[in-house]
Parts: C-alpha cells; sequence; structure tokens
C-alpha cells in the first residue's frame, strides 16, 4: 500500500517518527498497520515514508478498536468505508460508527454476562463445579453446541 508520490503542495506530511509519537505506537506498529492495509503512506524522493495527517485518526481508531477485542479483517473492513484520498469528515465517520453499533452491543451483552456468570456454570461442559452438576447435569449444554453455552445465551434447561 506504499505509493510513490510527488510531494503534494499544501498539505502538511508526517514522518513515521512523527505518527509514532503523536499516535502512541511503534513505528513498527505503523509498518504493520500499512502492511495489513490499515493505514497506507506516501515515499518523498529520499524513499522514506510520509503519512498525511488524517492518519493520526486512522491509528487511533485502529488502536481503541483494538483494544475493544475487534479482528485485524473488521478494523480494516470499516476503515476500506472511509474516504482513501480525504480527509474523512464528521458524516463519514457517523457511518462507520452506525455500522459498528450492533457489533458493539454484541461484545458489550457478552461482557455484562461474562462478568455476572463467570464465578457460576457458563455451560462448557467441565462438571467440575458444584454449580455445574446443579445447572449443566450430564453435560445438557452439549446439545446447544461446543464451548460455554449458558454464556453465549443459551438458557440452561428449568427443572
Amino acid at each position: 500500500m506504499v505509493e510513490v508520490k510527488p510531494p503534494s503542495t499544501g498539505t502538511r506530511s508526517l514522518t513515521v517518527g512523527q505518527v509514532a509519537t503523536r499516535a502512541g505506537v511503534a513505528t513498527s506498529a505503523l509498518r504493520f498497520y500499512e502492511q495489513h492495509g490499515l493505514i497506507s503512506s506516501e515515499r518523498n524522493d529520499a524513499g522514506h515514508r510520509r503519512y498525511r495527517p488524517d492518519v493520526l485518526r486512522r491509528v487511533s481508531f485502529i488502536k481503541v478498536a483494538q483494544r475493544v477485542g475487534l479482528t485485524l479483517n473488521e478494523i480494516r473492513a470499516a476503515l476500506d468505508t472511509l474516504p482513501d484520498r480525504r480527509t474523512p469528515n464528521r458524516a463519514d465517520w457517523a457511518k462507520l460508527a452506525n455500522g459498528w453499533k450492533p457489533l458493539l452491543d454484541e461484545r458489550i451483552a457478552l461482557l455484562e454476562s461474562m462478568r455476572d456468570k463467570l464465578d457460576g456454570c457458563i455451560g462448557c461442559g467441565c462438571l467440575s463445579l458444584e454449580t455445574c452438576r446443579l445447572y449443566n447435569p450430564d453435560d445438557t449444554a452439549e446439545q446447544h453446541g461446543a464451548g460455554p453455552r449458558w454464556l453465549l445465551g443459551d438458557t440452561p434447561p428449568s427443572g
């Protein structure tokens, strides 16, 4: 995603070190993000990377998205909705945010469920806790599929 272009007039560019310092990431992280198509740079005559100022917002977005557990593919898909050759405006970011609300709501619900249920039976089939023998006798959670079924939203049979 690195492009060699003549310097554009009137647009301030930032070095890899400046972006790393301003965004609070290592320069290797910037190269990684670029390698995976999350950000882009241009090369100056000496072959050094130069970034447009809007890359700072993109890197900040990537950092926050990673902190809430989104995958690189999810982050890339979201960033791909933003314009490539201009600084995204408020409407661009609002569109991206609205597209992520259902995903974030789902993650919030899962985290809340995990917080509330982690000290009890989560329907994983381990049958090692006393409560598992009560809530998941004979591993009835298995009928719903693999993994922590009660934590993922399935309900234990009443009884």
